[in-house]
């Protein structure tokens, strides 16, 4: 028994999205920002709904991560994926300090990454120097 032809997408869009998802993280954390580009669509949006902030554009989020302060690291816990949304639980480590983090991820059609939502466990005030790159809400 074969699957219907829209059912064979969304299998395949969920795979796509699953792996988009582990390379998202991979080339965050191995600071890949030509590899983190060619995720990402030109258009892409970063939420972090604790702080209020987004940033718009594919080189504006860029140049946050590379200007992002201290020594962090990421790490997939469990990713969800279906369709072209996908949820990541992440380990992320800055210095000796862990904290979890949830991101949810928007995939194109084409598999590019073009929404960003970061979840933390507690809202927070942003840090100061990142204003050029974000809009508060």
């Amino acid at each position: 028994m074969s699957l219907p032809d829209s059912r064979v997408h969304a299998v395949n869009d969920t795979a796509r999205t699953r792996q988009t998802a582990h390379d998202y993280v991979d080339r965050l954390e191995r600071r890949d920002w030509p590899g983190l580009a060619g995720l990402l669509t030109d258009d892409v949006i970063y939420e972090m709904p604790q702080t209020r902030e987004r940033i718009r554009g594919k080189d504006a989020i860029l140049q946050f991560n590379v200007e992002y302060p201290g020594d962090w690291h990421l790490r997939v816990r469990r990713v969800v994926a279906d369709g072209r949304m996908a949820a990541l639980w992440l380990d992320v480590r800055v210095g000796v300090e862990q904290q979890d983090a949830c991101v949810w991820l928007e995939v194109s059609e084409r598999g590019l990454v073009s929404r960003i939502v970061d979840y933390w466990p507690e809202p927070y005030d942003p840090p100061q120097g990142r204003e050029h790159l974000v809009e508060r809400w």
